[in-house]
């Protein structure tokens, strides 16, 4: 796509702007070719300034089509007040076609009518991805005005992560480097963060208020520097953990001493709306020796009963079940049955593109793993179990090999993808939740101009593809 004076199209086709406003005179135009040519620069090009040019335009037509980026707090604060419940709002993590495979989660939401979902992305994954917050928001909201859906949006930055061995080597460059993350977040209107300080629990110690202590209190501090970030009228939604996903279940007592000492350190400002716990599962599955995924028996007495604490004692939407997109169909259902408020589904997907890709292209991202990889196997890991776990590390090196696919393998990739969405969406009961999300979740256009999207462009040379 070739821009003059920004936002002219060289082949005749014009996006208008006006007092900072972008529109298209032909909508259909916009769907069917200006849309798709905006994805094609953004993951193909190498030119900063051209996908800077198109974050802002992304970001401005969506805002005058429909497509708002939100907080989702409001419904779950709605949730905590017992207001409305009944469904689990799931949280889509997207590693790889993401453009392709939002377009797949918006469509499945429309035929239900659903409005409580979540796109979301790691700080882990933002790196091995090739894939930074600003494009993972520009792609999320290019897909919906691909496919009209019209609403609020709702974009997470997952497991805004405290690594403990960093945090001990230097706490206040750790410290700040995860700032440095939220600023990026929120920026790229990620208006929902889920803190992740449970790395630094230590269960060493005699009590529980000392074993949460620095969980609690890293995730005040985080709590508050997010809330000075947040633009006017917008409560960002901020979620905790207490249980470290793939450790130890988690516990009521540890839940207690957690809040406990949170709610001590965050006087006068609104604190966090839902809990990560843990249950038995571990993020990606376990991969057994032959390459299958091992059976998990999920603990749904404790997230029944931390959620009935959350929503009881502390006002907030309950509980949040991680690594649960590789459990049989059979156990999902469950999860509206015993309260848990939110649902982190992500290697299912991944693992339906790995499923479709190529043989050759398998082969040579296999052969990559183990050339760039070889250090994260264990010595008692088959083939089998080294590929699954460490694949989803060559989606950025691959990125534009995936993306380049032959059009059928993607549409195939992206029909399958999006009969396991309306599935899941089924089974976690989102149906008709548009109007709900619509009564408690306020719509905030959050106006940026141009120069907003080149904050850092003077720091990057013309050509450089560092964005």
């Amino acid at each position: 796509m070739i821009y003059q004076n920004e936002c002219e199209l060289i082949d005749g086709t014009t996006l208008v702007e006006k007092d900072n406003k972008l529109f298209c005179h032909d909508k259909e135009v916009l769907i069917q070719k200006i849309i798709p040519n905006m994805v094609d620069t953004i993951i193909l090009g190498d030119l900063p300034f051209m996908k800077k040019i198109i974050f802002w335009a992304a970001y401005n037509l969506g805002l005058n089509y429909g497509v708002i980026p939100s907080s989702i707090h409001g419904l779950y604060q709605a949730r905590g007040e017992g207001k409305v419940g009944g469904f689990v709002v799931p949280a889509i993590n997207i590693r790889t076609l993401t453009y392709d495979l939002a377009r797949s989660v918006f469509r499945a939401a429309k035929k239900i009518n659903a409005g409580a979902f979540i796109l979301e992305i790691a700080t882990s994954e933002i790196g091995y991805t090739a894939q930074r917050p600003m494009e993972y928001s520009t792609m999320i909201i290019l897909a919906a005005l691909r496919e009209e859906f019209v609403g609020p949006v709702f974009i997470l930055g997952d497991h805004f992560q405290v690594v403990a061995s960093k945090f001990v080597e230097d706490r206040n460059k750790e410290l700040n480097n995860l700032k440095t993350f939220i600023d990026e977040a929120v920026d790229a209107s990620f208006y929902n963060i889920d803190i992740d300080a449970s790395t630094l629990v230590d269960l060493s110690k005699d009590t529980l208020e000392e074993q949460q202590r620095l969980n609690y209190e890293m995730t005040a501090f985080f709590t508050k520097y997010v809330r000075s970030l947040e633009p006017a009228d917008i409560t960002i939604s901020i979620g905790g953990e207490i249980g470290e996903v793939g450790g130890k279940n988690s516990t009521a007592e540890e839940l207690t001493a957690f809040m406990s000492g949170y709610l001590n350190q965050i006087t006068g400002i609104k604190g966090i709306s839902k809990m990560s716990v843990q249950t038995g599962t571990t993020h990606g599955g376990v991969v057994l020796p032959d390459g299958t995924i091992a059976e998990v028996k999920i603990d749904l007495k404790t997230l029944s009963d931390l959620s009935d604490i959350l929503c009881k004692c502390y006002g907030m939407a309950g509980a949040v079940q991680h690594g649960a997109s590789t459990l049989p169909n059979e156990a999902f259902h469950h999860f509206s049955e015993v309260n848990c408020a939110e649902i982190h589904l992500a290697t299912q997907f991944q693992n339906i593109v790995y499923d479709y890709l190529p043989i050759p292209m398998k082969e040579e991202i296999y052969s990559w793993i183990n050339e760039h990889c070889s250090s994260e196997r264990k010595p008692n890991w088959t083939d089998h179990q080294f590929n699954y776990k460490t694949r989803k590390k060559a989606l950025g090196q691959f990125k534009k090999e995936i993306y380049s696919l032959r059009k059928d393998v993607k549409n195939k990739i992206a029909s399958v993808v999006e009969e396991e969405f309306t599935f899941l969406f089924d089974k976690l009961n989102i149906k008709d939740t548009k109007e709900i999300v619509n009564n408690y979740v306020t719509l905030v256009k959050v106006e940026k101009k141009k120069e907003d999207f080149f904050k850092d462009y003077n720091q990057l040379k013309e050509g450089d593809s560092a964005d």
